[in-house]
C-alpha cells in the first residue's frame, strides 16, 4: 500500500538524443550513487521552440529516481555530461509510493562511496 513520501525522493526527468547516450549517461550517474535508476523511454518526439523556431527532434526520456540530497550533484552532473547545450533538467517531488521502494531510493542514493 502507498504511504506518504517523505520530501527526499524526487523524479527527474531529461531527454537526450538516443539510447546508446542515455544508457551511458545513466550508467555514470548510477557509478556515483547520484540515481537509484533510471528509466529509458525511446522513441519520444519533442516539439519545441530553440532560438526562434520551432523544432521537432526525436529523442529518448529518460525518467531518474533520486533523493533531494542529491540533488545539487546530480544537476551538475548532468549538466556536465549531457550533449544539449539547455537539457531539460526537472525534478518532480513524489507525494507517495510504496514504502519499500522509497526506502531503496534513499539508500541508494546515501553517499557516492557506498557499494551496491
Amino acid at each position: 500500500m502507498p504511504q506518504q513520501a517523505d520530501a527526499s525522493t524526487l523524479l527527474v526527468l531529461t531527454t537526450l538524443p538516443d539510447g546508446e547516450t542515455a544508457r551511458t549517461m545513466l550508467r555514470m550517474l548510477l557509478e556515483r550513487h547520484l540515481v537509484a535508476c533510471g528509466t529509458v523511454l525511446e522513441g519520444v518526439t519533442s516539439v519545441y521552440r530553440w532560438e526562434g523556431t520551432i523544432e521537432e527532434a526525436r529523442e529518448v526520456q529518460v525518467l531518474l529516481k533520486t533523493s533531494s540530497g542529491r540533488w545539487d550533484a546530480l544537476r551538475d552532473a548532468v549538466v556536465d555530461l549531457h550533449p544539449y547545450d539547455v537539457p531539460e533538467l526537472l525534478a518532480l517531488p513524489v507525494t507517495t509510493g510504496l514504502p519499500a521502494y522509497l526506502s531503496w531510493v534513499g539508500g541508494e542514493t546515501q553517499s557516492e562511496g557506498r557499494s551496491g
